[in-house]
């Protein structure tokens, strides 16, 4: 009779659970209408949409109803661990996302299959997708604790690492990941001034006399900061952030709105007369700045957006981002087939004498991560931690652009994630990039990055190996190599034309040269090992490749302090090390996170970069020679701990590092003047 009266209480508790749990939902949808691009046929229609080869089709079913097929969005949390589990085991079986929800997200699953990224129908189906992420997370951090760090945490601003040639005039210029590609940074010079960044103002200094002077300083009306500035001819265009984060009340005046009130401008002055620049126009989007480039006058402006939880669908502005004070259409935000994520990668072109009229804007929701930029597309990278296939993977969005405009074009998803920007590149039309590919497994406690311990879970890998892709203008894979240097990561990179390099690492240092020149079928066709490792590579010359890193110590395992190596690729099939330079008792440079950071001039064959020791940093500056190999020609210990530039204009060179300028003569590097900005 006990027995009976406990299952009894059991159930009459679970009917009761159950009924607080559709209450819940209806209170929740009630007032919501249908998305049109949910009705059945809308989704007919975009089935009969073209499908990418060989992928296999994936099965759902409708949901009775008008109101059901607005709801399945967001009731996925309702399920339960045991539902939750096993679907996430179904899921991974056959290559899906991991979610918190069941299989109810049919329109966004199908986007796997769809060729080219597919717009949002409206905003209502956006605040679906926003709402169902929300609602996600939240069971995923409540029950299974954090999910592994994003792609934003592994590739933060300011950290593409790659670069190209530099400039080959009387004065020296940012290096830029792609060449005929221009990119802001914290020092520019035109030759005859210098204009220099710090957070609250851009100071111009004159440097056509032997003495330098300053001319004018530029500070904004705001309380925001400087990350970066560029300049063209007689405009400069600064990069402004705001940074503002609200919770707003909802209509019973409850508050618990998160809103991403951050905002970036571009705010362009004209600068023909030196010392009275004028501000021309201003440029501001929603988010916090990402990068920006320009490319045939146009400025294209990538940001960040996080998208809040409003209670009311009408509130667009917590949701969704905004250019110029205007929402971005609903048709210009992709939504990808990917089910995960709430954060906008937001870009914007607009003409940089014009910076007041936008041509045109683009946004891709999910995750942040790594945007790189050829001269013709942007692509979008988020990191894939999820457990969906037992490794990381990343997923790529390409959007091509031209004069201003932009258009979304292909998606897809590789294993592995992706170091820095040197690890992708585009070459004729082909997309070349090499990832590192990490087990992940699955616990009560999430997902989690594998330390060598623990019982895998649907995973078949068991240790970190690299593999490299080659993908057409679909983004469809024509070639690869897979299972490359296991139990290692890849540490630098640097394709090259029709050759690639790059570096793994765990005790010794393997560099693989491979052959692209035939993209369906790469092969590795060289490999060099070395102790140490390289986190840096860039091309000094025909046939020679300069390697910025760290010796190590292969029996303890540490480092012996920062390495230069000079490779000779003249036979990519026998590539040598022809010489080292150790610089001892350092533990670091900035090239390894901040390409931006190197000054190189292979003609005047100088490169420097900034050195960490434990209780200070210092400049050098290397000269190469075949016969002797690297010879230090400059060092200067820093007294401010702020970002470093190097950089020439005529026959002096400027060492520019927090608010102090210094000059030398560019032969013998002999001190002339200093300036405190």
């Amino acid at each position: 009779m006990e027995e009976r009266d406990s299952r009894e209480e059991e159930e009459k508790l679970s009917r009761s659970e159950e009924e607080k749990i559709e209450k819940t939902i209806r209170s929740m949808t009630e007032d919501i209408e249908v998305p049109e691009s949910l009705k059945p046929e809308s989704v007919e229609q975009m089935l009969a949409g073209k499908r990418h080869a060989g992928k296999k089709r994936i099965r759902w079913k409708y949901a009775a109803g008008a109101a059901a097929a607005c709801i399945c969005l967001i009731v996925g949390i309702a399920a339960g661990y045991g539902a939750f589990y096993t679907d996430r085991q179904d899921r991974q079986s056959t290559g899906a996302s991991v979610t918190a929800e069941t299989e109810k997200t049919p329109q966004k699953d199908d986007r796997a299959d769809i060729e080219g990224l597919v717009g949002a129908g409206d905003y209502d189906e956006l605040y679906s997708y926003i709402r169902a992420d929300s609602q996600k997370f939240k069971w995923n951090s409540e029950n299974f604790g954090a999910i592994m760090e994003d792609s934003a945490a592994l590739a933060a601003p300011g950290s593409d690492m790659a670069m190209k040639e530099e400039s080959s005039g009387d004065y020296s210029d940012t290096n830029v990941r792609e060449e005929g590609v221009g990119e802001g940074d914290i020092v520019k010079t035109d030759g005859k001034y210098l204009y220099v960044m710090s957070q609250q103002k851009i100071n111009i200094v004159g440097i056509e006399a032997a003495g330098m002077e300053k001319t004018a300083e530029i500070i904004p009306n705001g309380e925001g900061v400087f990350s970066e500035l560029y300049v063209e001819g007689d405009l400069l265009a600064a990069v402004y952030s705001t940074q503002c984060y609200a919770i707003a009340e909802d209509s019973a005046g409850q508050s618990g709105t998160e809103r991403d009130g951050n905002s970036v401008s571009v705010l362009v002055y004209d600068v023909s007369d030196h010392a009275d620049p004028r501000q021309i126009g201003t440029f501001t989007q929603s988010g916090y700045y990402n990068t920006m480039r320009i490319h045939n006058g146009y400025v294209y402006l990538i940001s960040n957006f996080y998208a809040g939880m409003p209670a009311e669908p009408t509130d667009r502005t917590a949701y969704i981002p905004r250019v110029q004070g205007e929402l971005v259409e609903a048709g210009d935000i992709y939504i990808p087939a990917a089910d995960s994520g709430s954060e906008y990668t937001l870009i914007s072109a607009f003409p940089l004498d014009n910076p007041d009229k936008e041509t045109d804007s683009a946004a891709v929701l999910g995750n942040s991560g790594l945007c790189y930029v050829s001269e013709e597309n942007i692509y979008v990278t988020e990191g894939i931690y999820d457990g969906s296939g037992g490794v990381t993977q990343t997923s790529i969005r390409r959007l091509s652009y031209s004069d201003g405009e932009i258009a979304a074009e292909a998606q897809t998803k590789v294993e592995g994630t992706l170091k820095d920007s040197f690890c992708i590149d585009e070459y004729e039309g082909y997309l070349r990039l090499v990832t590192t590919v990490s087990p992940v497994y699955i616990t009560g406690g999430g997902v989690q990055p594998m330390t060598g311990t623990e019982e895998i879970q649907n995973s078949s890998a068991e240790e970190d190996t690299n593999s490299l892709y080659v993908l057409d203008e679909n983004l469809e894979t024509v070639g690869e190599i897979r299972d490359l240097a296991p139990d290692e990561s890849v540490y630098s990179a640097r394709f090259m034309g029709d050759a690639g390099y790059f570096v793994t690492f765990r005790q010794i240092d393997p560099l693989f040269s491979v052959d692209l020149s035939d993209p369906e079928n790469p092969k590795v066709i060289g490999e060099l090992k070395i102790p140490g490792f390289s986190e840096y590579l860039h091309p000094y010359g025909d046939g020679r490749l300069l390697g910025i890193g760290m010796a190590v110590d292969e029996e303890a395992i540490t480092t012996d302090g920062v390495k230069l190596s000079m490779f000779d690729i003249s036979d990519p099939t026998d590539v040598q090390e022809m010489t080292i330079y150790v610089i001892e008792n350092t533990y670091g440079t900035d090239v390894a996170s901040n390409y931006k950071a190197a000054f190189v001039d292979t003609e005047k064959n100088l490169f420097g970069f900034t050195a960490w020791a434990e209780n200070k940093n210092s400049y050098y500056i290397f000269t190469f020679d075949e016969t002797e190999g690297f010879h230090k020609v400059f060092e200067r210990e820093l007294s401010d701990w702020g970002e470093t530039r190097g950089l020439y204009a005529g026959d002096r060179f400027y060492l520019i590092c927090g608010s102090s300028v210094e000059s030398y003569t560019l032969d013998g590097f002999e001190k002339i003047d200093d300036l405190v900005l």
